[in-house]
């Protein structure tokens, strides 16, 4: 049985990687979204699935965003001026939003992530253009963005994308280096989620075998195949096409799953 689940945490994987690629976002809210559904039908324990979700999601793109990193960086398409003001505040705001996510109860866990999915599904369809004078803050004003965006990236289980994307293209980065630099970004939000949701969900009761902390290990070894599998595809495809079109159907695909997981709270 346990194999039949990771053929399906393969597939999302594969699935998954192709937007993160193409997108420069990790993943995050679709498989966090599909894995609430899919622990629910394993039966884990309701009060800790979403806090299970957001710990393999935000684990699991470690290695996205290594990947995707790489492909982009191989375009120059990563602006590494932004990524070494944003590093600190990343971290230190990743780090909290773990321990708050700990805290909250995963019903109004999940409703912050719902309201955060549909925010991020209309911002992404609507594809908002800057006023062309719009310029980067200093390393100050980075630096409390990037807290910002740290813990609300660890109380999502993403990687930062959809909110780093549409913050840089709002400051007139080209669209294809907000999407490289937003890939390098998910990096360390990543590795400091890891730490923090494995920290925090250490010797709870009740959470499924095969699990560190909040961590499950078979839908992270699936989504990680999956990803390293499709990520280059998409990161090559967002060098070679234009990307509103599929910036707009992965908007709905958010808004549907969103709307899923509203009517499963009610």
């Amino acid at each position: 049985m346990l194999m039949e689940w990771w053929i399906v945490y393969l597939l999302m994987g594969l699935f998954v990687g192709y937007f993160a690629g193409l997108l420069g976002i990790g993943g995050g809210l679709i498989l966090v979204t599909l894995m609430v559904y899919l622990f629910t039908l394993q039966g884990f324990p309701e009060d800790r699935l979403l806090h299970l979700a957001l710990g393999t999601s935000i684990t699991s793109i470690v290695f996205t965003s290594i990947s995707s990193l790489r492909a982009h960086h191989k375009h120059g398409a990563v602006r590494w001026d932004i990524l070494r003001m944003a590093v600190p505040g990343l971290v230190v705001g990743t780090l909290l939003g773990t321990v708050v996510a700990d805290l909250l109860q995963s019903k109004y866990l999940a409703i912050f992530f719902v309201i955060f999915v549909y925010y991020s599904a209309v911002q992404m369809f609507a594809n908002v253009k800057p006023k062309p004078t719009r310029q980067l803050p200093g390393k100050t004003g980075m630096t409390a963005v990037a807290v910002i965006v740290g813990i609300i990236s660890s109380l999502v289980g993403v990687g930062g994308g959809v909110m780093t994307i549409p913050l840089m293209s709002l400051c007139n980065v080209p669209m294809r280096q907000a999407i490289g630099t937003s890939a390098a970004l998910g990096l360390p939000i990543a590795i400091a989620g890891t730490i923090g949701f494995i920290a925090t969900g250490w010797g709870k009761d009740h959470l499924p075998a095969l699990s560190v902390g909040y961590v499950y290990l078979p839908a992270l070894v699936g989504i990680v195949i999956g990803t390293f599998i499709t990520v280059p595809w998409g990161a090559k495809m967002a060098h070679t096409m234009p990307v509103t079109r599929l910036q707009k159907i992965f908007a709905v695909i958010l808004f549907i799953l969103a709307t899923k997981m509203l009517w499963s709270l009610f």
